[in-house]
């Protein structure tokens, strides 16, 4: 490919190189996420129902980033990073209520204790998407 042919052609797509690792990531999180709230609403939905809404929140989160990412373009960027940071902003929110008031979630959420129960993967993973995202701008 000459130079000027690699001038014209777009800049890489969301979802390649790095953002290959965040889809995957995305697409598992998806996939736990919504296991998860299913099974729990299915099983016992009384015995915590914030934190299962809470999950089910969370894999639709999950999922749309996930999408964003294989879609790529400018649009599903943004959309893709306004994601992240909500997604952020939950794990944060989540996390802290978690800790200041674990009555009010008898059962675990994705996003409790800022994600220890996934390796902090729920903190971690929205900063590093925003990173990419960032990167990734035209």
């Amino acid at each position: 490919m000459t130079e000027s042919a690699a001038d014209t052609t777009p800049d890489h797509k969301l979802g390649s190189g790095p953002g290959r690792v965040l889809v995957w990531f995305y697409g598992v999180f998806t996939v736990a996420a919504a296991s998860r709230s299913i099974v729990q609403t299915v099983l016992d939905f009384g015995k915590a129902p914030l934190a299962y809404v809470l999950s089910a929140i969370a894999a639709c989160v999950y999922g749309f980033i996930t999408y964003s990412l294989v879609r790529g373009g400018e649009k599903a960027r943004r959309a893709a990073l306004v994601c992240c940071a909500a997604e952020l902003l939950f794990v944060l929110v989540v996390g802290t209520w978690t800790l200041a008031d674990a009555s009010a979630f008898p059962d675990a959420t994705v996003w409790s204790d800022y994600g220890m129960g996934y390796l902090f993967i729920p903190v971690i993973l929205p900063i590093l998407g925003m990173l990419w995202l960032r990167r990734a701008k035209r």
